[in-house]
């Protein structure tokens, strides 16, 4: 007697495990990049650091907080650095603490490019960007780039790429998005140049794949993602076509194989009409790619779980409610009763803020 089997696809939620490049994670509940403020004043991260990302190691992948790949790739005080061997050793406790727990953590590969101070630059001097153009607000007239100073950063990220090898990461996520170095490059707003790296889209688009490839001859690109902002205003950032520009961008990634691509999809209302439409949608650049999609935009529960079960991403990143419950995922399974965020310790200070946020167990103890 012929036994027909039938066999049912199981419908993949936010509890389930996902494949990105070399890892299998637990969930697909991630903790995005969020800048805390929180290293010393030489830009190591602290013990504090360490607790605070081992609290959160049930996340199925942690990303790092943006790490400066350089000192002239800060932005801001203490923000944390991967360019020296004190960065490195403490990195190192904070991956140990994490992998103990059973987690996984990407470092977030940062370069802040004109969004910088003399202040904050080595030698008082100003900050570095594709074209001599002024981020609105309280900001310096940023110096152009010289080409071979473009082949020296690229080294950065390699060198970068490295250190956070030796610190013990299970990858890296360069940050392309939000108005800092490499989206600069990106839009015509903030590339003005006339050499091999500025006018057309593609041109502007190789200082983005320069870095890639520096990064991937470290990491392989099964363990290195990238983070785009395709229509976010942050830093005062703009471009007159990015549906064209971000399309070329991913179409490009396919062939490379990345671990995931990680698009902020907020921003989407033009700064230049009155009639607030949007420019693009780039949750549509998910029909483009080919690999794990990482989406980024105040998403809840719900809305992460919809945009799972529609197959409109493969992960969703979380910033804000990270930082005020530690054990997200475990709120998420239970239906449990969120923190709030205190608003006014998001940024720099001490413990508070930071690492007291109660665990579900302590707060229903």
């Amino acid at each position: 007697m012929n036994t027909q089997l039938s066999t049912s696809v199981v419908q993949p939620d936010l509890f389930s495990p996902v494949q990105i490049g070399s890892y299998t994670l637990k969930n697909r509940i991630v903790m995005a990049p969020l800048t805390r403020m929180r290293a010393d004043e030489n830009n190591i991260p602290t013990n504090m650091s360490r607790i605070y990302y081992q609290q959160r190691a049930t996340a199925g992948l942690i990303i790092t907080e943006g790490t400066q790949i350089s000192p002239q790739g800060a932005g801001y005080p203490n923000t944390p650095g991967i360019y020296n061997h004190d960065q490195v050793k403490a990195w190192r406790q904070i991956t140990d603490s994490v992998h103990a727990q059973g987690g996984r953590i990407f470092l977030q590969l940062w370069h802040v490019g004109r969004v910088s101070y003399p202040g904050i630059q080595l030698n008082d001097e100003p900050p570095v960007a594709p074209s001599a153009i002024k981020a609105e607000g309280d900001y310096v007239k940023p110096r152009a780039l010289e080409p071979a100073e473009i082949d020296d950063i690229i080294y950065d990220y390699w060198r970068a790429s490295e250190n956070a090898f030796a610190a013990g990461f299970d990858g890296v996520e360069v940050h392309a998005a939000n108005g800092y170095l490499i989206d600069q490059f990106l839009r015509d707003s903030t590339n003005k140049r006339t050499d091999q790296y500025g006018g057309s889209y593609k041109n502007r688009a190789r200082f983005l794949f320069e870095v890639l490839h520096a990064v991937i001859s470290v990491w392989g690109s099964e363990r290195v993602g990238l983070r785009l902002s395709p229509t976010n205003p942050f830093n005062s950032i703009s471009d007159s076509n990015p549906e064209e520009l971000f399309e070329y961008i991913v179409e490009r990634l396919n062939p490379l194989d990345l671990a995931y691509l990680h698009i902020v999809e907020g921003g989407l209302l033009s700064p230049d009409t009155t009639e607030k439409e949007p420019l693009f949608d780039p949750r549509t650049l998910r029909n483009i790619y080919d690999g794990p999609y990482m989406a980024n935009n105040g998403y809840s529960k719900g809305s992460a779980k919809k945009a799972i079960k529609n197959d409109s991403a493969d992960l969703v990143s979380f910033g804000d409610l990270f930082i005020s419950n530690p054990d997200l995922p475990e709120r998420f399974l239970r239906n449990a009763p969120l923190n709030k965020t205190d608003l006014d310790s998001r940024y720099g200070g001490n413990e508070k803020g930071y690492i007291d946020y109660p665990s579900l167990n302590l707060a229903l103890a």
